[in-house]
């Protein structure tokens, strides 16, 4: 994890970013966007996550666009039903 001088963290950018905070194609983080990710929370295309928001999702918590899969996900479309 790189910190600037101020005591902020640097968030790891890329094709394939790896970091605390990461953006990029693919991401492996604890906080991520990307259009794939391993997250721990996470806004991505497709995921893996324990929190995600997603169009393509596996969570244990999750909001998702076409499918989901996890413990508690929920379709934009059905929350949308609610309101």
């Amino acid at each position: 994890m790189k910190i600037r001088p101020t005591g902020r963290p640097v968030p790891a950018r890329g094709v394939i970013a790896i970091g605390q905070f990461a953006c990029g194609l693919l991401t492996v983080s604890q906080f991520g966007i990307g259009l794939f990710s391993v997250s721990q929370f996470t806004i991505t295309g497709y995921v893996l996550a324990q929190i995600g928001l997603a169009y393509s999702l596996i969570a244990q918590i999750g909001i998702y666009v076409h499918e989901g899969y996890g413990r508690i996900v929920k379709s934009v479309a059905d929350i949308l039903k609610v309101i």
